[in-house]
């Protein structure tokens, strides 16, 4: 997951860390948009698979600002393997 992901209008990416014997089932999605201002807004939302889990939302000004926040959240998910246990992978 090291490579550039540019933010584009009504992007979405859902990663998923599952690993059944260990009782883990991760799920963490990313929506990028244009809002009805111009601005770029990245949602994105985290928890356990079937659980409401948790949300935030960010505003950008440019798609710049908003695809390396995009890169920062998906660096933090390659980790994932060191952390927990379980790598992340491209869901949809």
């Amino acid at each position: 997951m090291s490579q550039h992901h540019s933010v584009s209008i009504d992007r979405h990416m859902c990663l998923a860390a599952i690993d059944i014997s260990r009782n883990i089932e991760r799920e963490y999605e990313i929506y990028a948009a244009i809002d009805l201002f111009g601005a770029v807004v990245v949602d994105y939302h985290w928890g356990r698979r079937g659980t409401k889990g948790q949300g935030r939302r960010r505003s950008f000004g440019d798609n710049k600002a908003a695809s390396k926040f995009v890169d920062a959240l998906l660096r933090r998910r390659s980790t994932a393997k060191k952390r927990i246990g379980v790598a992340y992978r491209f869901n949809r």
